[in-house]
């Protein structure tokens, strides 16, 4: 028996055709399926009992991390004795290995996959675990399909870059064991978590995964115990699933630099000697360090580059139509002050990018409507301010409007150059100039084309293969190829995936009976269209808006402290809530029940947990003072639902003494 394992969070499209992968490699084995869902808030849960009643669910009511989640399925199949095979499955195959595989939700495997596995570890009975080859969304090769374990020596030369560039070498290129060829079984030391394949005897012995590793590490931990218990690590490469990669995990953050890197410590300080782990600990030190900088660095540079450019263009624009105004209207170029062009115009420009920014217009993925509408109140804002200056300044309402429609126009013209430089996040989803093939049947292609219309997508073409052999030659001038999930094989979509990989093309995956459009840049679903997104707490701009107004609230009660203080109820805890609130620790409101929908017995939301916010000074039923007993779920629920800043404002206004 297979007992497969998949710990996910928030990543319900991904997990369902996962799912589907996964028991059509089930068909003719004995296959069990666990998904232990680490508090997902989109639905996850809700999905998986409507659609795999078959599953069995552990659904937690927080995120304990995956090492902890797998430990909780893996627990729970060790203390099941292995089950008997069925009658009609003893007739059609040999007595299976009893195996346990770890996958990750944002993979799909191959129909061979299974069989392929279970052939080897009958064939190779030194076999512990085992993995298989790796390929993402853009058909790329993951070398993280075979690694090495992070010696010193190997951590060095992964850290310090040198790795790229002697990337084939034994000892350079250890850490993903780039001497060994892509396409040959080999022994390897690390099994990627991804997908981790391990038999039950090797688990009895090998013992659960560490929990002290909260994510990242406890894979390298896992495969150097199950070396430890007399077994053999292999690479399979005669079998391929297809990972997104990246789907749960954002690698770019600061976060999965440290929890990265602090899990290679953990490692250490486990398995090395008393002097190898504290040189490891200062080099793992020195790697946060340096990663930390180097991250600040591009962190800063790629969030101010556009808006600089912004501002540069939209300043530009201002001071021209100044000069001209001077020139032909004031009959007099020096007519406007200093004060005015080198402080007032540069404030106009910053008011404007500033709405744009707080209506979502540097949000991923981009949308040129909010740009439009935030600049749009940036200059009735301006209107405001202009009114406000004194008769010294008030110079002219022509080059505030004028000024203004310039900015929207170079924004929108910058966002335009951008797109065709090819510059991530700065292509439009709906795109016009777009060129599409549809790899399927004639009926998937009218299914494929009615999602277009339902996504808002307008392609400049749309063509139509069904023959697999036919593809390569039909995609030399499109931009994107979908694949039908009824029609086209995980095999077949990975083959041309790899031929297609370095064309410069994009890849999406149309799921049976999904409306829904799968890669590894984007997702784009009907129900992302129909769900109230404005509303949503989790919504970027939302939390934005909420901590925008936790920040200045905080500053305005700190500053009037010498009047909010003396009436506050708990003056102790003053001065500390004011700083827990700006430094981000709390927010003004929070949720009133965070065990909310964890109930089995709940309404519609049970298994929908709500999307995690700070903690709050006050909560959600401090709206309602006089009420004895209020709903407290349904006012959580509506506050994250249908978030408005009016409700913060309202609920810090009710209980300003009561800080």
């Amino acid at each position: 028996m297979i007992s497969v394992v998949i710990v996910n969070y928030n990543v319900k499209y991904f997990l369902q055709q996962c799912l589907r992968s996964v028991f059509d490699a089930a068909v003719g084995l004995d296959v069990e399926v666990w998904v232990v869902d680490n508090n997902s808030s989109d639905g996850s849960v809700q999905m998986v009992h409507d659609h795999f009643p078959q599953v069995h669910l552990i659904a937690n009511s927080d995120n304990p991390g995956f090492a902890k989640a797998n430990n909780q399925a893996l627990k729970a199949i060790l203390n099941n004795p292995p089950r008997q095979q069925s009658a009609n499955i003893q007739q059609s195959i040999a007595p299976q290995p009893d195996l346990v595989l770890l996958l990750n939700p944002d993979t799909l495997v191959q129909r061979d996959t299974f069989r392929t596995c279970l052939d080897f570890y009958c064939e190779h009975p030194d076999c512990g675990g085992l993995t298989v080859k790796m390929i993402n969304g853009d058909g790329i090769f993951l070398k993280e399909s075979k690694r090495g374990f992070p010696s010193p020596a190997t951590s060095f030369f992964k850290i310090s870059g040198l790795i790229k560039l002697f990337p084939h070498n034994k000892k350079v290129g250890a850490y993903y064991m780039g001497h060994l060829d892509d396409n040959t079984v080999n022994e390897v030391d690390v099994l990627p978590g991804a997908f981790l394949m391990i038999s039950r005897e090797a688990l009895q012995k090998t013992g659960f995964l560490d929990e002290s590793y909260f994510m990242y590490g406890e894979d390298i931990d896992f495969s150097w115990r199950i070396h430890l218990a007399g077994y053999k690590n292999y690479y399979l490469p005669t079998t391929r699933i297809l990972h997104y990669k990246g789907e749960s995990t954002r690698k770019s953050s600061m976060n999965y630099v440290y929890t990265f890197y602090n899990a290679m410590a953990i490692f250490a300080r486990k398995y090395f000697s008393k002097g190898g782990a504290k040189f490891y600990n200062i080099l793992i030190q020195c790697a946060i360090w340096l990663r930390a900088s180097i991250d600040f660095v591009q962190r800063i540079a790629s969030y101010l580059a556009v808006p600089l450019l912004d501002f540069v263009a939209a300043l530009a624009g201002f001071q021209a139509i100044r000069h001209i105004w001077a020139t032909y209207w004031a009959e007099n170029v020096n007519y406007y002050s200093d004060l005015y062009i080198w402080c007032i115009l540069p404030i106009y420009v910053i008011i404007l990018l500033l709405t744009s920014w707080l209506a979502g217009g540097y949000d991923k993925p981009l949308r040129l409507g909010r740009i439009v509408q935030g600049m749009g109140f940036g200059a009735l804002c301006l209107l405001v301010f202009y009114s406000l200056l004194g008769e010294e300044l008030r110079f002219s309402r022509a080059i505030v409007l004028l000024g203004s429609v310039w900015s929207i126009f170079s924004t929108l013209a910058i966002r335009g150059l951008l797109n065709l430089a090819g510059v991530k996040g700065y292509r439009q989803r709906s795109d016009t100039r777009r060129r599409y093939l549809i790899v399927g049947s004639e009926a998937e292609y009218q299914r494929i084309t009615s999602l277009f219309d339902n996504l808002g997508i307008e392609p400049r073409s749309i063509e139509r293969v069904q023959d697999i052999a036919s593809v390569e030659m039909a995609s030399k001038n499109v931009d994107e190829i979908i694949f039908s999930g009824k029609d086209v094989s995980i095999s077949d979509m990975l083959d041309i995936t790899q031929k297609q990989g370095a064309c410069n093309k994009e890849f999406r995956r149309a799921p049976e009976d999904m409306e829904v459009l799968i890669g590894s840049n984007y997702t784009v679903s009907v129900d992302d269209l129909y769900t109230p997104d404005f509303g949503n707490i989790t919504n970027p701009t939302n939390r934005r808006t909420k901590r925008l107004f936790d920040i200045t609230s905080a500053l305005l009660v700190l500053m009037l402290s010498p009047l909010l203080f003396w009436p506050q109820r708990r003056k102790r805890r003053f001065f500390s809530d004011c700083l827990s609130v700006l430094l981000g620790r709390k927010s003004w409101i929070g949720y009133s029940s965070r065990s909310f929908s964890h109930s089995a017995n709940n309404s519609k939301q049970a298994g929908e947990p709500l999307p995690n916010i700070k903690r709050g000074i006050f909560k959600t039923c401090d709206r309602l003072p006089n009420v004895k007993n209020p709903d407290l779920m349904r006012l959580d629920h509506d506050y994250a639902t249908n978030y408005h800043l009016s409700t913060d404002i309202t609920i810090l206004m009710i209980n300003i003494f009561k800080i």
